[in-house]
C-alpha cells in the first residue's frame, strides 16, 4: 500500500520538502506507511479521542492517526522544515490537525486537548525518556491522558516492562509500572527507519492506572528507588542507609531482607519500604 489517504508517499513529501532527518533533533523517519498505520492501531479505538503526537516529522504516523479515525490531533513538532508537509495533512484533514511549531519540553499541550486524551508518538531519541518520565510523574494523579503509545529504542522499551532480576530492572520500570500497565506491542528493525539507526526500536503502550498498583508516596518511593539503584550492586542496608538510621529494622519490617540487592526487589517491596520510612 503506497499510501492509506489521497496524499503522496513519504519519500516523495521527503524529497519535495527536502526533509533530511537531523541527527541533533534526534530524528529518524518511519517511511511505511503500513507500518504508521499499524502503530496507530495499537493505541486502541482513537474516534472519540483527542491524541497528542510529538515530533511528527513529515507526517507519517500523523497521517496513520487521523486515517484510523483520531477525533483531533495535535502535532508538536519542533524542526519548521516540517510545517509545509503538516500543513499538506491539516488542509486534507480539515478541522483535524493542529500542529504547533514548539519544543514539547516547553510546552503546555493540555490547553489545546479535549479528554479523553491518548499519547502516540515516535519519539526524538534525545527526549524520548525526559518526557515518558514527565507523563508518569505530574503533580496530580491521574494524568490528562488515558494511555501513551511510544516508540523507543528497543533498550528503552525494555527497560520499562523489566522484571525484578533482570540487567533492565531499575527505576524506569518501578516508575512506569508503578503507576501504569506496560507491555512492548511491537519492535522494528533500523531498516524501518530513514536513515536507518543503528538500534532497534520497540514500541510500548502504557494504560495508566487510576490508583497506583500499591499505596506509597510519590516522592518517598521516588527517593528510596533513586537512592538504591544509584548503588545496585550494593545490598540494600548500605545502599539506603541514608534513608532512615535504622533502616535495616525497617527493610524488615517491610519483609525485606537487608542483604538483598535493588533488582532483586519487587515493586510492591519497594512500596512497602517507602510507607515503613515515610514519617
Amino acid at each position: 500500500m503506497a499510501t492509506i489517504d489521497n496524499l503522496p508517499p513519504l519519500r516523495e513529501v521527503i524529497a519535495t520538502h527536502e526533509l533530511s532527518a537531523k541527527k541533533a533533533l534526534g530524528q529518524n523517519f518511519l517511511l511505511d506507511l503500513n507500518l504508521t498505520a499499524k502503530i496507530a492501531r495499537q493505541a486502541g479505538d482513537l474516534s472519540g479521542c483527542d491524541v497528542l503526537e510529538i515530533g511528527p516529522g513529515p507526517g507519517g504516523l500523523t497521517r496513520g492517526l487521523l486515517a484510523e479515525g483520531a477525533r483531533r490531533v495535535l502535532a508538536i513538532e519542533k524542526d519548521a522544515r516540517c510545517l509545509p508537509a503538516l500543513a499538506e495533512i491539516a488542509e486534507a484533514y480539515p478541522g483535524r490537525l493542529q500542529v504547533l511549531n514548539a519544543d514539547a519540553l516547553q510546552v503546555d499541550a493540555t490547553q489545546y486537548l479535549t479528554p479523553p486524551i491518548r499519547v502516540v508518538a515516535n519519539l526524538p531519541y534525545n527526549v524520548g525518556t525526559e518526557l515518558l518520565v514527565r507523563w508518569l510523574t505530574p503533580e496530580v494523579w491521574p494524568p490528562f491522558w488515558d494511555s501513551l503509545t511510544l516508540m523507543f529504542q528497543k533498550e528503552v522499551a525494555e527497560r520499562i516492562v523489566a522484571t525484578p532480576g533482570s540487567k533492565a530492572y531499575g527505576r524506569l520500570a518501578i516508575l512506569a509500572q508503578w503507576r501504569a500497565e506496560a507491555r512492548i506491542v511491537m519492535t522494528l528493525p533500523p531498516e524501518a527507519f530513514t536513515p536507518p539507526p543503528k538500534i532497534h526500536s520497540a514500541v510500548v503502550h502504557l494504560t495508566r492506572r487510576d490508583a497506583p498498583a500499591f499505596p506509597a508516596d510519590a516522592a518517598t518511593l521516588s527517593r528510596l528507588v533513586a537512592a538504591a539503584f544509584n548503588q545496585r550492586r550494593k545490598m540494600l542496608r548500605a545502599s539506603l542507609k541514608g534513608a532512615a538510621p535504622d533502616i535495616e529494622d525497617k527493610l524488615r519490617a517491610a519483609g525485606l531482607d537487608p542483604t538483598l540487592r535493588a533488582e532483586q526487589v519487587p515493586l510492591e517491596g519497594f512500596c512497602a519500604l517507602a510507607r515503613i520510612v515515610k514519617p
